[in-house]
C-alpha cells in the first residue's frame, strides 16, 4: 500500500471514523480548557507551586483509580464506560464555566473540580486506549495509535491558539463553556458506533485476582517493564513542560496569554508532524531504533527551550520536542499494545496510563517546587538531563528493546 494511504488505513473502519471525528472536536475542547484553566490559575496566585497543585490535582485520581478501570475494561463494556465518563467530565466542565462566569470560582473549587474530571479521565483513559482494538482490529492498530495521537496533537494547535484569542476577546468561562459543548460530539460518536454485543470473557474470583494477572505478565515481560518504567520518568521528569509554560509565556518570554497559545501550539504541531510521520512509516524503521533516538530528541531539546530567551527560537525548538514527543510516547504505547494478549490489554493499558498519568501530579509538583527554588528554566533543564541517564540506563539493560521490529 502506498505511503500515503498507509497514513490513514484505520479510517477505512467505519466504527473508528465515527470515533475519530467525535475525538477531534472534544480534544479541541479540553486543550482550550487546560489553557485557559493554567491561565487563570496562575493570574489568581501568582504562584508557580500553585499551577503545579493544580496540575497533580488533575492527574491525581489517575493514582487511586487508574488500575481498577483497566479491570473494569476488561470485564465490562468498553463503550458504556467511555459514555459514562465522557458524560461526567462534561457537568464538570459546565459548573467550571459558569462558576468563572459568574466571579466566584476560587482556588479551592478549581482543585475539587479538577480532582471531578480527573476521575473520570482515569476511567476514560485506559478504556479508550484498550478500545482501538475493537474498532480496528489487530491489523490497522498501530496505525490507529498513531491517528488518534496526531489528533490529540492536531488539538493541541487548535485548543491553545483559540484558547489564546478567546481569552483576549471574549474571556476564560468562554473557553470553559466551549469545552463543555464539545463533549456533546463525542457522546454522539460513541453512541452512533456499531459493535457486537458485548460477551465478558470468563474472569478470575476476584477483581484482585484481574489486577495481579496484569501485573505478573509486566513482571515476565523485560521489555513492556522497561518501557513502562521509561514512561514513568516521562511523565515525572519531561512531561511538567506544559505546567510551567503560564510561567514562560507570562514572564519569561513577556507574551502573554495569546503568546501561552502560541506556545503550545507549537508543541502540537511538531506532534501531529510525529505523529503522521509514524503512521505513514508504519514498521518501514524497527521501532526500538526509533524509541532510542526520538527519547534522546525528547530530552536534548526540552532543554534547548527551557534555555532559550527568545520567542520564535522558543517556538521553533517547541515545534521540534513536539515532534521527539510524539514518536517516543505512541512509539511506546504500540510496542506494548502488538505484544499484550487480547484479554490482558485493558489491564496493562491501565498500568501504562497509571504511569504516563498517574506520575505527573509528582512532576507537576517537583517542577513547581524547583521552579519557585531555581528558577522554571532549570526546572525543566535539571528533569530533562534527569530523563535522558534514566532512558540510556534502561536501554544498556534491555536488549531484548533494541531487537523491536
Amino acid at each position: 500500500m502506498p505511503i500515503a494511504l498507509t497514513a490513514f488505513s484505520a479510517l477505512r473502519h467505519r466504527n473508528f471514523r465515527l470515533f475519530y471525528g467525535g475525538q477531534l472536536l472534544s480534544l479541541t475542547g479540553s486543550w482550550m480548557q487546560t489553557t485557559a484553566l493554567g491561565w487563570l490559575v496562575y493570574e489568581l496566585t501568582d504562584s508557580e507551586f500553585l499551577l503545579g497543585l493544580v496540575t497533580a490535582m488533575t492527574a491525581f485520581p489517575v493514582l487511586l483509580f487508574t488500575l481498577f478501570a483497566g479491570v473494569m475494561a476488561d470485564r465490562l463494556e468498553k463503550r458504556r464506560i467511555l459514555v459514562t465518563a465522557q458524560a461526567s467530565m462534561l457537568v464538570v466542565a459546565l459548573v467550571l464555566a459558569v462558576m468563572t462566569h459568574m466571579g466566584v470560582i476560587t482556588v479551592g473549587w478549581i482543585l475539587l473540580l479538577v480532582f471531578l474530571h480527573g476521575t473520570g479521565s482515569a476511567f476514560e483513559i485506559p478504556t479508550r486506549q484498550s478500545f482501538f482494538v475493537d474498532l480496528v482490529g489487530k491489523e490497522d492498530l498501530t496505525n490507529a495509535i498513531a491517528l488518534n495521537s496526531s489528533a490529540f496533537n492536531l488539538t493541541r494547535i487548535v485548543g491553545p491558539a483559540a484558547a489564546g484569542a478567546i481569552i483576549s476577546a471574549v474571556s476564560i468561562a468562554a473557553c470553559f463553556y466551549l469545552n463543555a459543548a464539545s463533549y456533546l460530539f463525542v457522546l454522539g460518536s460513541l453512541l452512533a458506533i456499531r459493535l457486537p454485543r458485548f460477551r465478558p470473557d470468563p474472569a478470575p474470583e476476584s477483581k484482585w485476582d484481574n489486577l495481579k494477572e496484569g501485573f505478573s505478565y509486566l513482571r515476565e515481560d523485560r521489555v513492556a517493564r522497561s518501557l513502562i518504567t521509561m514512561v514513568a520518568a516521562v511523565s515525572i521528569l519531561g512531561i511538567p513542560y506544559a505546567t510551567l509554560m503560564p510561567v514562560f509565556a507570562r514572564d519569561i518570554l513577556e507574551v502573554g496569554a495569546q503568546g501561552l497559545g502560541y506556545l503550545l501550539a507549537a508543541v502540537g504541531l511538531g506532534a501531529v508532524v510525529g505523529g503522521f510521520t509514524m503512521a505513514a512509516l508504519g514498521t518501514r524503521i524497527p521501532r526500538g531504533r526509533l524509541l532510542f533516538g526520538s527519547t534522546i530528541g525528547f530530552c536534548v531539546f526540552l532543554s534547548a527551550f527551557a534555555l532559550s530567551p527568545w520567542f520564535w527560537l522558543s517556538m521553533a525548538m517547541l515545534v521540534i520536542f513536539g515532534f521527539m514527543m510524539i514518536l517516543t510516547t505512541a512509539t511506546a504505547n504500540a510496542i506494548i499494545q502488538s505484544q499484550v494478549p487480547d484479554r490482558l490489554r485493558g489491564r496493562v493499558m491501565a498500568v501504562y496510563v497509571f504511569m504516563f498519568l498517574g506520575m505527573v501530579p509528582l512532576g507537576s509538583l517537583q517542577a513547581g517546587a524547583v521552579a519557585s527554588w531555581l528558577g522554571a528554566p532549570a526546572a525543566l533543564t535539571i528533569g530533562a538531563c534527569l530523563l535522558l541517564v534514566t532512558w540510556l540506563v534502561l536501554w544498556s539493560r534491555a536488549p531484548n528493546l533494541r531487537a523491536v521490529e
